[in-house]
C-alpha cells in the first residue's frame, strides 16, 4: 500500500507540473518528463494546429530516455546514447567522427505514430527519421550480396557494436534503406507519402532479412556475429 501510495503520488505531481507547462505555453524541460507515461502529454503541447512533427517524437524520447542506456560515452555531460566513431567520419569539434544511429530510440518513435494518430494528432515528416540500423536490416543487404566484406575472416569473428566493421555495416544500411524506398517507389509508381520509410522496413527488408537468415543460417543468426548485451541490436 505504501509504495502504490507514493507511485500514485509522484504521477499525479508531475501530471499537474505538466499541465501548468501547458497552461502557460512553454517547454516542459527534461526533468518534467517524469515518466513515459506522460509522454503524450508533452507531445500532445508540442503539436501545432494538431500537427505533430516526426522529430518531434524522436527528440522528446532521446531527451527523456537518453540517460538509460549504459556505458555510452558522453559529450558535454550527455549521455549519447547509441551513438558510435568511425575513423573516416570527417566533421568539426567534438562531434567530429561520430555517427548517431539511435535504432532503439527511433523503433520506438516509429511505435508511437499509430497511437498519435489515434488520439486525434496528425504526425508529419515521417520520412526525416531514419531507417533502422539492425542486423535484420543490415543483415538482409550482406545475405544478398549487396555487401560484401573485403575479408571473409570477419564474419567468422564476433564484433562488439563500437567496432568500426559494425559501426560502417550499420551506416551503410542505412544509406541503402533510403535507396531501396527510393527504387521500390519508382517500381510501384507511389510516392513517399503513399509509401513512408516504415512500411519499407515493417512489410519488405526487415522481415525479408529475417527470412533469409533462416534460410541462409539454421538458428536465424545475422551474417555478422555480435557481442551485444540487448541495448543496441
Amino acid at each position: 500500500i505504501p509504495m502504490s501510495f507514493f507511485l500514485a503520488r509522484e504521477v499525479d505531481a508531475c501530471t499537474h507540473r505538466v499541465r501548468v507547462y501547458r497552461i502557460w505555453g512553454s517547454r516542459a524541460p527534461k526533468q518534467e518528463l517524469c515518466r513515459t507515461l506522460l509522454l503524450y502529454d508533452y507531445l500532445a503541447t508540442q503539436a501545432t494546429d494538431g500537427v505533430l512533427q516526426a522529430t518531434q517524437i524522436l527528440q522528446a524520447v532521446l531527451t527523456s530516455l537518453g540517460p538509460i542506456w549504459p556505458g555510452r560515452m558522453t559529450l558535454g555531460g550527455v549521455n549519447l546514447g547509441d551513438v558510435w566513431r568511425h575513423r573516416q567520419v570527417t566533421g568539426v569539434g567534438a562531434s567530429a567522427g561520430l555517427i548517431p544511429f539511435h535504432k532503439l530510440s527511433q523503433w520506438l518513435a516509429y511505435s508511437l505514430l499509430e497511437p498519435l494518430a489515434a488520439s486525434g494528432l496528425t504526425v508529419a515528416g515521417i520520412d526525416t527519421l531514419t531507417g533502422l540500423a539492425e542486423y535484420r536490416n543490415g543483415g538482409l543487404f550482406i545475405d544478398l550480396g549487396v555487401l560484401t566484406p573485403q575479408d571473409r575472416a570477419i564474419l567468422e569473428q564476433a564484433h562488439t557494436p563500437d567496432a568500426e566493421i559494425i559501426v560502417e555495416w550499420r551506416a551503410l544500411t542505412v544509406a541503402l534503406l533510403d535507396i531501396l524506398a527510393h527504387h521500390i517507389r519508382n517500381v510501384l509508381g507511389v510516392s513517399a507519402e503513399e509509401v513512408p520509410l516504415t512500411q519499407v522496413l515493417e512489410g519488405g527488408t526487415w522481415r525479408a532479412g529475417r527470412q533469409i537468415a533462416w534460410e541462409r543460417r539454421g538458428d536465424g543468426s545475422p551474417p555478422l556475429r555480435l557481442l551485444s548485451d540487448g541495448t543496441v541490436f
